[in-house]
């Protein structure tokens, strides 16, 4: 989703991801299928290439990504570190990133995750309150006040602004969107396909391993 387009809610999101995408084979050039950060952000330490999928749990088209990018994930060779970062553009979808902290802190993600996107993009549950989340979490054997806790606590908090602070630095304008080294991101938008965005991704990648 376009930072201009948050406001239209949760049907409208960047990254036309199309639903059968004809593969190009080219060498992805910078400033078509990926942007480059001059200068480039600070990331992890020698030998070790930082790779971010930024996304937002209202987002159809990161609803649709993020099996593919699961798979692809588990495929990364040893040098590469994967993170997930939720994104919040407008201050109500601040509680999905809370969400993924939340979850992210008891340890949990892994498992509901996916469930997460399917409890609001399968079953129309929105989960835009602490409420709601809270009574989703107890469904998956997690305590409502244990959940609560963690989702009010300082140090979700902190990670919901260290997240919104990374977002800004890559000056990615929609989701769902790759982020490498600290030097490039490439998205949906940018590519017109899920498939090609990880192709570009996995050349970023690339790149970035030659210039350690």
């Amino acid at each position: 989703m376009k930072r201009r387009e948050f406001t239209a809610g949760l049907g409208a999101c960047l990254g036309a991801l199309l639903a059968a995408p004809s593969v190009r084979a080219q060498v992805p050039q910078p400033g078509r299928e990926y942007m480059v950060l001059n200068p480039p952000l600070r990331t992890l330490g020698a030998g070790r290439i930082d790779v971010v999928e930024f996304f937002w749990y209202g987002c159809p088209h990161c609803n649709r990504f993020e099996p593919l990018v699961d798979r692809w994930k588990r495929q990364l060779p040893d040098d590469v570190s994967f993170r997930r970062v939720p994104v919040a553009l407008r201050d109500a979808y601040v509680v999905h990133q809370r969400l993924y902290y939340a979850l992210e802190a008891l340890s949990r993600v892994d498992d509901l995750h996916r469930k997460v996107f399917d409890a609001i993009h399968r079953d129309r549950r929105p989960l835009n309150t602490e409420a709601e989340q809270a009574a989703f979490a107890a469904e998956h054997g997690i305590e409502r006040e244990q959940y609560v806790e963690a989702y009010r606590s300082d140090d979700v908090e902190t990670r919901a602004r260290h997240a919104r602070e990374l977002w800004s630095r890559y000056r990615i304008d929609g989701v769902p969107a790759i982020g490498v080294a600290g030097r490039y991101w490439t998205s949906g938008g940018l590519t017109n396909s899920p498939e090609r965005t990880l192709e570009v991704a996995d050349h970023l990648i690339g790149l970035a391993r030659q210039q350690q």
